[in-house]
């Protein structure tokens, strides 16, 4: 079996958000000269060609990719707003699919290939073909819900992906794992009602969308206790996230014994994002990525799919992605080593956990110790 999978196709750059706007819902924009949207394809194109330049891609097993059906769609979005979708894809000039998801003509055809690509992720990693894989995919999909777009996503590839591996049977327990800074709220609609499902955003406090996220969402019906937002402060970096992890997810986890875990894998969080504020560095990403790792090792035969979501610094973010690669390819490079220097290792929430993030993360055990047993976090018991 290869290690590594690698879905990429460079029709993922194809996809054009229009220019840059101000505020949400947008404002006018104020200034003579228009600037980029951040959500351009140089910050997926750069990961890709730090693969390429590093002798990474090499390593990887490429993995092909097609587009999803509209049935594949249609797992969690509804036929009316496919169809808005497709008719304003078809026409000249932007529009906006929801609530900051704007499209110009052929972004549902790029749309549909992201979806694609994270189900072939997802089948690769389930039928043995490779341990684990990454869809570098674009545009990202975890804030879109059912019946719109919003923050930059126009259809939900993770929520698609998991949906259809679960009704073909291919999977039956699955935990998604969301380290984008802004709340994986898409997704988190998809199976908030869901046992089979265990879904962990763990995400900036009060930044996007501003009213979800929070820790009094834990899920209805069967899948109460099921949704496990993990809200952090500001300024929380390498350790706090680690800590978060340790201490919140992977106990919860554990419980929860998955078949599959799949990672939203967000670069955002990254200490020069111009989208939040939370420090985190290369290293930072490369310790998540261990930690899922080792997760799916213990609980899931090793089955692992990540898939591509926000980052928006175009020169700091792609060091972050190189830095998941060289970890779940086990190679280090000479450009990820220049992407520590002494100056980021000086950083404190790089070695401390704060205050704040102490406060966050005890807050965040004793709401979800109603449902897992997770204070003495080292061996949580079975529900």
């Amino acid at each position: 079996m290869t290690r590594t999978g690698y879905v990429y196709h460079p029709h993922f750059l194809l996809h054009d958000p229009g220019l840059a706007v101000v505020g949400s819902p947008p404002q006018p924009y104020p200034y003579m000269d228009p600037e980029e949207h951040v959500e351009h394809p140089r910050r997926v194109g750069r990961i890709h060609e730090l693969l390429e330049r590093t002798g990474l891609l090499a390593q990887l097993d490429r993995i092909d990719v097609h587009a999803a059906s509209l049935d594949d769609v249609a797992l969690f979005h509804t036929r009316d707003y496919i169809q808005h979708v497709i008719d304003l894809s078809a026409r000249d000039g932007a529009g906006d699919a929801g609530q900051g998801a704007r499209l110009t003509r052929g972004s549902f055809e790029v749309a549909l290939l992201a979806v694609g690509g994270a189900i072939a992720a997802v089948d690769a990693v389930l039928a043995g073909r490779v341990q684990h894989a990454y869809a570098l995919v674009r545009p990202p999909g975890h804030h879109a819900v059912a019946s719109m777009g919003m923050g930059f996503c126009l259809f939900g590839n993770v929520a698609i992906a998991v949906k259809r591996a679960l009704a073909r049977g291919t999977a039956q327990r699955v935990v998604v794992i969301d380290w984008d800074v802004h709340h994986g709220n898409g997704t988190q609609e998809a199976f908030y009602d869901d046992d089979r499902v265990l879904m962990v955003s763990l995400h900036q406090e009060g930044l996007y969308p501003s009213d979800s996220g929070t820790l009094d969402e834990v899920g209805i019906g069967r899948g109460e206790g099921y949704t496990v937002n993990v809200p952090l402060p500001a300024g929380t970096g390498d350790a706090g996230y680690a800590a978060a992890v340790e201490r919140v997810v992977l106990p919860i986890a554990r419980r929860f014994r998955p078949d599959l875990v799949v990672v939203s894998s967000g670069l955002d969080a990254s200490r020069s994002d111009p989208l939040a504020r939370m420090v985190v560095t290369a290293d930072g990403f490369r310790s998540m990525t261990r930690s899922a790792m080792a997760l799916a090792g213990e609980c899931a035969g090793g089955r692992l799919a990540l898939v591509h979501e926000g980052g928006y610094s175009q020169a700091y973010a792609p060091l972050c992605g190189l830095a998941i690669f060289e970890e779940l390819t086990g190679v280090r490079t000479e450009i990820g080593r220049l992407a520590m220097n002494d100056a980021i290792r000086r950083l404190r929430p790089t070695r401390e956990v704060g205050l704040d993030a102490e406060r966050a993360i005890a807050e965040t055990l004793a709401v979800y110790g109603r449902y897992w047993e997770i204070a003495a976090a080292a061996s949580p018991a079975a529900r």
